[in-house]
C-alpha cells in the first residue's frame, strides 16, 4: 500500500478533522514541502487549510508523537530535523531489517508475489520516464513493502514501514537529485531473479548494495543542504 496522495486524505469524509489535517501536514513533511526546522504556525496553517486552530494544534501533537515535529515551550512547534547520528542509526536499522526480510522472503515468496515485485519495478521505470519523483518514491516504497510482506513477519514489517516513512523525505530528495535511476531498476530486477532462483546470498548482497547507494545519496543531499544553509546565513 503506497503513501496516500493529497486526494486520498482530503476526500476521506469519514476521518475526524484533526486526522485529515494531520495527514495533510504529514505528507507535506514527508514530501519535503515543509522543511526540517520550519516553524509550524497554528494560525497560518489553520488559514491555509480552512480550519480552526484546534484541529491544527491536535494534528501537531500527533506529528510530535510520530517524531515529525518538535514542540518547545515558548518557542512553538517546528518540523523535526534528523541529526547525523539519528540518521545513521535509522539507516543502519533499515539495512539490517531489509537484509533479514529479503533472506526470509527467499524461502517463502510465491510466483504471484514475484510478479507483483516486477509490476512495482515497471511502475518505477514508468515514473522515471515521466520524471515523477513522488511516483518513483511510492513505487520503491511498495516494492520493499511487498518483500517484507512475503517474509511473513508482521512486526518487522510494521517497524520497517515506520522507518521508511521517517526516511521518505530524504529518499524523495535523493531520487530527485539522482541523475541515473537505471541502476535502481536493475537492482530491483536482480532481486527478483534471486527470489526466483532461491539464491539467498545474492538477494541479501543486492539489498545491502541497494540501501548503501541510497544512504550515500541521502548523505550527499544533506551535505549540500547544510552548505546552502550556511551560505544563506552569511
Amino acid at each position: 500500500m503506497s503513501i496516500p496522495s493529497y486526494a486520498d486524505v482530503t476526500n476521506d469524509a469519514f476521518l475526524p478533522l484533526r486526522d485529515t489535517v494531520f495527514n495533510q501536514l504529514r505528507l507535506q513533511i514527508l514530501h519535503g514541502e515543509l522543511k526540517p526546522g520550519e516553524r509550524l504556525m497554528e494560525v497560518a496553517l489553520a488559514e491555509k487549510l480552512g480550519v480552526s486552530r484546534t484541529p491544527v494544534r491536535e494534528a501537531i501533537r500527533m506529528l510530535e508523537q510520530e517524531g515529525l515535529a518538535v514542540i518547545l515551550p515558548r518557542r512553538g512547534a517546528h518540523v523535526a530535523s534528523i541529526d547525523n547520528k539519528q540518521l545513521e542509526d535509522m539507516l543502519e536499522a533499515r539495512r539490517t531489517l531489509e537484509a533479514f526480510t529479503v533472506n526470509a522472503a527467499c524461502g517463502r515468496i510465491s510466483k504471484d508475489q514475484i510478479a507483483e515485485l516486477r509490476e512495482c519495478n515497471e511502475r518505477f521505470r514508468e515514473a522515471i520516464k515521466s520524471d515523477d519523483t513522488v511516483a518513483m518514491a511510492d513505487a520503491d516504497y511498495i516494492f520493499h513493502e511487498a518483500i517484507a510482506r512475503a517474509a511473513g513477519n508482521t512486526r518487522i514489517m510494521e517497524i520497517l514501514q515506520h522507518l521508511r516513512e521517517q526516511l521518505f523525505r530524504y529518499q524523495y530528495e535523493y531520487l530527485k537529485d539522482t541523475k541515473d535511476h537505471k541502476h535502481l531498476v536493475n537492482e530491483h530486477e536482480v532481486m527478483c531473479r534471486a527470489f526466483e532462483e532461491g539464491d539467498n546470498n545474492k538477494a541479501v548482497e543486492v539489498i545491502k548494495l541497494h540501501i548503501d547507494d541510497q544512504e550515500l545519496g541521502i548523505y550527499y543531499h544533506l551535505e549540500n543542504e547544510n552548505k546552502l544553509q550556511k551560505k544563506r546565513k552569511r
